[in-house]
């Protein structure tokens, strides 16, 4: 009986949440007008949406110019590819190395494997945006925008390198054992060890109020969203009832994020390898049948790349829509994998960092560029029957066309890529909110997460889209300027790690007999 009450106790905030939610949106859909309860939230976005645009998305050159927040990341992804000596083909064999096991050790401090900690973070970027965001960005940039997103993802390996070896360096082991890391730390931590501890400070506040903030958009409410439209494409009851389905997903990620990163990392090393699989699966069985058409299709998205009649403002049109999708979709130069490898187990920040360089390949040089492929492939994305249709819905026509009941393995694929994503960015989220308000306060982030988990199913994709976009993008401005003033230290440590590396002493059989390195 003790153990049932302290349970209840335990999660009171999450059975108090549904106690509210359930009755009270039921009531408000049935008795909302033709506009309906979406209609007021988005209405809300839009004003939100309005202001936001006036700070982080300011363009170069006019309506149709270049994002100066665009620019800053792929000035990024080019400096710390050039500083760190082209890191992401020199260490890319030594990353497979690592993520199999070879350099683990259990003594080392930390609340994961390096394998768990690159499945969490790629639960988190492998998701419906490889799903939903590819067709979304053909859709507005034409199929050129996959080649950028696929440019945006090999420069990215080097910004997601940077980050998360910080993020591993400068992280803090908690009274009770659990890990804190991320730009927040690393920003205040580590520009105070190099002499600017106001400027850290302030840049690691600024950093995790844009994250808090921000997980609700990106790694929630455009998740729900998509996984809504994924799932009533193929189940027609809920296209009257978008309010149950966001009840039910709400519910599922309630009951994944309170057991922490230890729960987050295992469901994440089951759901991201299982669906991963499958879906590249899939794309590869439509490009087998089309087999003899790819060379055309590739020759499309390169063509197309830089075609002045592109959409949505040209070559420099497809540009910002390809970079725009592959940040939104692996995330780098934005810090928040930084979080999740932050709790790996090891005493080497680069190997971690290594680790990290992974995400992007995986998930945008290989899988986007998998649905890209299959898009143009199939040609619907200039079906004129097919306009009304996009992001996951898109996506799900393609494979239609080869595969007539593939739309229900988009429903599963985009329901769970939807899930792990939203558990991931809720303990990014959750630890943002800490450094702000304390550990005591988490479960109140806990319960505003999930309140967006129900509204991102209820209201349109535009808005979503658009207000994901400004604070994930926005994100990037005090974690990038904190990496470029810290990449001294980066390329030092860089230098030192290579160094042994290759000389042997980090080999397997001596692994247990090195000495820590100093963080």
């Amino acid at each position: 009986m003790k153990k049932m009450l302290f349970s209840f106790r335990k999660y009171y905030w999450l059975t108090g949440l549904f106690i509210v939610l359930i009755p009270t949106f039921a009531v408000a859909q049935e008795k909302s007008n033709s506009t309906g309860l979406g209609g007021t939230l988005e209405a809300i976005f839009q004003k939100i949406i309005d202001v936001l645009n006036v700070f982080f998305y300011f363009k170069i050159g006019g309506e149709n110019g270049m994002p100066l927040i665009v620019l800053w990341l792929i000035a990024g992804g080019i400096f710390f590819t050039l500083r760190m000596r082209f890191i992401n083909f020199r260490a890319f064999k030594h990353a497979i190395d690592v993520v199999q096991g070879k350099y683990d050790n259990a003594e080392d401090e930390g609340d994961v494997s390096h394998f768990q900690a690159l499945a969490a973070a790629l639960s988190g970027t492998v998701g419906i945006g490889n799903i939903a965001g590819v067709a979304i960005a053909i859709r507005m940039g034409g199929p050129g925008a996959a080649l950028w997103m696929t440019v945006a993802g090999f420069l990215g390996m080097s910004s997601k390198f940077a980050e998360c070896t910080l993020g591993q360096k400068f992280r803090i082991i908690k009274p009770d054992g659990t890990v804190g890391g991320g730009p927040m730390y690393y920003l205040s931590r580590g520009l105070s060890s190099i002499g600017m501890r106001r400027l850290g400070k302030g840049l690691g506040v600024i950093f995790a109020i844009f994250c808090a903030v921000g997980t609700l958009g990106t790694g929630n409410m455009f998740q729900s969203n998509q996984a809504y439209a994924a799932v009533s494409n193929v189940i027609p009851f809920f296209v009257n009832y978008d309010w149950l389905f966001g009840i039910l997903l709400t519910v599922a990620v309630g009951l994944v994020i309170v057991g922490g990163i230890q729960r987050i990392a295992s469901v994440a090393g089951i759901l991201v390898p299982l669906m991963a699989v499958i879906y590249t699966l899939a794309c590869l069985w439509v490009m087998l049948v089309n087999f003899t058409s790819i060379p055309e299709a590739i020759a499309t998205i390169i063509r197309t790349a830089f075609n002045p009649e592109a959409l949505a403002g040209g070559a420099i049109g497809a540009i910002v829509i390809g970079f725009q999708r592959a940040v939104f979709s692996n995330e780098a130069g934005i810090g928040t994998a930084a979080i999740a490898h932050s709790a790996a187990r090891t005493d080497e920040p680069i190997r971690e960092g290594v680790v990290a360089l992974l995400e992007p390949f995986i998930d945008t040089i290989c899988i986007c560029n998998l649905t890209a492929i299959v898009i143009v492939l199939t040609g619907v994305y200039a079906d004129p029957t097919a306009v009304d249709l996009d992001g996951a819905q898109l996506s799900a026509a393609s494979f239609e066309t080869v595969i007539s009941w593939f739309p229900y393995v988009i429903a599963v694929a985009g329901f769970l890529f939807a899930l792990s994503t939203m558990i991931s960015w809720s303990y990014y989220g959750q630890l943002a909110w800490a450094f702000l308000f304390g550990d005591s306060t988490v479960n109140i982030y806990k319960g505003i997460f999930l309140t967006c988990v129900f509204i991102g199913s209820i209201i349109n994709l535009d808005l979503v889209l658009e207000f994901s976009d400004i604070l994930v993008l926005a994100m990037s401005l005090p974690n990038l300027l904190g990496c470029f003033l810290l990449s001294g230290v980066i390329a030092r440590d860089l230098d030192s790690y290579m160094t042994r590396l290759k000389s042997g002493d980090m080999l397997p059989e001596v692994i247990e007999t090195r000495e820590p390195v100093l963080k």
